[in-house]
């Protein structure tokens, strides 16, 4: 256990009554308006004051810190989103890690729901209901925090933007998928585009599953505890509060989930930084040597209700699809990604979140490129191959983004 973690925890008092509805009333929350010059963590910009409201709501629910009383745990990760997105700016990342482990039976990867997998929930309100890593797991991965700037942008992007990306002929055996996913949210297949594995295709189902995952705070949309290692009788012995523990409040008709689906669909993207000459012949090295081929600079957002998010670009450098990445897919099978695919991590912001590659072993960038495979072997090669000036010259161009 960490220290912050344990610092957090010794802090949280034992059950008594929720006191969830003595938070403040998300209609009393003062709007968050853009800084004059675009900052991490910043709202979009030309938000109506309704709209700059909604994200103020989602920003005091997503920095909230939950105690067993609000219904936190029985076992979970963290005690709030801030937690484990709060680097360089509450959204971001971090360097912490969550624990996934299953096991290959016949070729196929099993991920143990029955003992409680794939997800590892590290920390219980009581010694008695932790979990562990069952010993006959074979497969045991660590997955950072992605950063969640500029996600209502990306969520915005047309499902069918997407698959005809997939379609499209690639050139150094770079194939690509669309991960077709069940939406708990819309109860619709849709495409995933959230998490590493593309494995949530909304904000709204997104957030419902950190609370249930990382949380332990079950809601309409996951209404059912996780039982430690599958042990529903501990999990009896220690939750005490009836679920959806996530009421949905009769007025603003939201529930926690949504006002945390608000924050991440109205904050902004990452600010850029301002090109050099140097970037510049990086940004355009970027091209030539394939990165760009799953790295896509830009897509766009279809038509939306909301202003600032419809008909828009999104530079997130991602194409959003599976790739096989050989010796890089971190050994999970989950929703519709096999155990080598991996999404396409979006590049915007990384300056602001090392380290690097799904479990931070990557110190650097260049530590990060070096370590790709599987379909980007071609392009990583070349940027080996490269001068150590042009090499300067492309880490140079990934450092304004």
């Amino acid at each position: 256990m960490s220290v912050g973690i344990a610092g957090l925890l010794a802090d949280v008092p034992p059950r008594q009554p929720d006191r969830r509805a003595e938070r403040p009333h998300p209609g009393a929350v003062a709007p968050v308006r853009p800084s004059p010059r675009p900052s991490f963590g910043d709202p979009l910009p030309c938000l109506t004051s309704a709209q700059q409201a909604a994200f103020a709501a989602g920003l005091e629910e997503f920095t909230h810190v939950e105690t067993p009383a609000g219904g936190l745990g029985p076992i979970f990760n963290n005690v709030s989103c801030l937690a484990c997105h709060g680097t360089p700016a509450v959204g971001g990342s971090s360097d912490l890690l969550v624990t996934r482990f299953g096991r290959m039976v016949d070729g196929r990867f099993d991920p143990m729901d029955p003992q409680g997998g794939s997800l590892l929930q590290q920390f219980a309100i009581d010694p008695a209901v932790q979990e562990v890593v069952p010993h006959d797991a074979t497969v045991v991965a660590h997955r950072q925090s992605t950063p969640l700037f500029g996600l209502g942008l990306v969520e915005a992007i047309p499902d069918s933007a997407i698959v005809q990306y997939a379609r499209r002929a690639k050139p150094d055996n770079v194939r690509g998928r669309a991960a077709v996913v069940d939406d708990v949210a819309s109860g619709q297949k849709r495409i995933g585009r959230f998490g590493w594995k593309a494995q949530q295709a909304t904000l709204l189902s997104f957030a419902g599953d950190a609370y249930l995952n990382e949380m332990g705070i079950t809601s309409r949309l996951f209404p059912v505890e996780n039982a430690p290692n599958g042990d529903t009788a501990r999990l009896a012995r220690f939750d005490a509060f009836l679920d959806p523990e996530d009421e949905v409040d009769p007025v603003t008709e939201k529930g926690d989930i949504d006002h945390a689906a608000d924050f991440m669909r109205l904050l902004a993207p990452p600010p850029r930084l301002a090109a050099t000459p140097s970037s510049r012949q990086g940004e355009a090295l970027f091209g030539q040597i394939g990165c760009a081929v799953c790295h896509v600079p830009v897509m766009r957002t279809g038509p939306n209700p909301v202003a600032a998010l419809s008909d828009k670009p999104v530079e997130l450098y991602s194409d959003l699809l599976l790739h096989d990445m050989g010796r890089l897919g971190d050994g999970i099978g989950q929703a519709d990604a096999g155990i080598r695919d991996m999404k396409t991590a979006p590049l915007w912001g990384l300056r602001a979140s090392a380290p690097y590659l799904h479990d931070g072993r990557a110190e650097t960038v260049d530590e990060a490129v070096r370590g790709h495979d599987g379909e980007a072997a071609v392009a990583r090669d070349r940027y080996q191959r490269l001068l150590p000036s042009q090499r300067r010259q492309l880490l140079d161009f990934l450092d304004t983004l």
